[in-house]
């Protein structure tokens, strides 16, 4: 008897313990023990949680977003979940450091999104376990060359010095493949050169690239810097011919165009286009996602005037993230927000 009402007070002192250890550190990781599957969802946070938002490349929209949504995340939830943005070389690097714990929230192109949750590019023969916050704004395919370069197509870019952007970004992944689509191999035909995008804009500022492929937002700061600077010395290259090819290794391309106002070009820019998503991963305190997700649409305005591409954010396409599912803590926000 006395052996049993031992092990009964060793077993509740060790349950005492767990409990204690669990909530009394202020600040942790933003994890799975509220708002559990099943559980009922408050989209209210009553402990301090610290997230890391990867974003992208310092001039690119992912990281000025990215400081802005995180300084918008702190503002709104009364100081318990502390978020700051962190600068990356952003999609697939964003996606593999998402779900190896680096980082909490991600921006990715849904293109790089879609290919994680069906283990197929980068991440082939191993589906990732990161859920979608929301489809946010667009990204466009930016391919510009300098104007002497005699490049005026993708397929002219054979034997060029060509930066496809950031090793394991997802404009490397769209670049890639617009170069395949051309015919082209993309390690043997051009001098591929894998700079982030202020390396890639400085290099055709001195002429030691001949062109860039850059996905981003409109406006992309870099991009605008580009074009303030040389003028007419770099132009724009169509590649919506490429589209039909495109679709075949990921339905997320889609044709548009860059409107002649977000560079002072003459005429709108007929592109190839690819949604955004903000993902996290699938184990996520439910409540945590609310609040996150509930940033994006109450704190659009602010978002805004960090960059005018956070527009695009809207309840009308929000849920549009299929093949990527929605967090389920995503899911009601948007159905508190009226989302269609």
């Amino acid at each position: 008897m006395r052996s049993t009402i031992g092990r009964l007070i060793v077993g509740a002192t060790l349950l005492a313990v767990t409990v204690a250890g669990s909530t009394a550190c202020g600040g942790r990781r933003a994890g799975t023990a509220a708002g559990a599957a099943g559980s009922a969802i408050t989209c209210t946070v009553d402990k301090e949680i610290r997230l890391s938002v990867a974003t992208g490349n310092a001039t690119g929209v992912y990281y000025a977003l990215g400081n802005a949504y995180a300084l918008q995340v702190k503002a709104g939830s009364a100081n318990k979940v502390q978020a700051t943005a962190a600068e990356t070389g952003a999609s697939v690097q964003n996606v593999q450091q998402l779900v190896a714990g680096d980082y909490q929230v991600a921006f990715s192109l849904f293109d790089t999104a879609s290919d994680a949750v069906e283990g197929k590019g980068f991440f082939a023969g191993k589906k990732q376990p990161v859920q979608a916050l929301a489809r946010i704004y667009d990204n466009y395919t930016h391919v510009v060359v300098r104007a002497d370069s005699g490049i005026n197509s993708v397929a002219d870019m054979k034997g060029k010095r060509i930066s496809t952007g950031s090793p394991k970004s997802g404009t490397e992944v769209i670049a890639q493949r617009l170069l395949k689509a051309a015919g082209l191999d993309p390690d043997k035909d051009i001098t591929p050169q894998r700079l982030d995008l202020t390396k890639s804009v400085d290099g055709l500022k001195d002429g030691s690239i001949d062109g860039l492929v850059w996905s981003g937002g409109l406006p992309t700061p870099g991009i605008t810097d580009l074009f303030t600077t040389l003028g007419g010395k770099v132009r724009f290259v169509e590649v919506t011919g490429l589209l039909t090819k495109l679709r075949e290794s990921n339905r997320a391309y889609q044709a548009g165009s860059i409107p002649a106002a977000a560079y002072r070009t003459v005429a709108d820019i007929p592109t190839i286009v690819v949604p955004n998503v903000l993902l996290v991963k699938e184990d996520l305190d439910a409540n945590v996602a609310c609040v996150l997700a509930r940033t994006l649409f109450d704190k659009r305005d602010e978002l805004v005037k960090a960059n005018a591409a956070a527009k695009g954010i809207s309840l009308g396409t929000a849920r549009k993230t299929d093949p990527v599912p929605l967090h389920r803590g995503a899911k009601e926000a948007l159905d508190k927000l009226g989302a269609k």
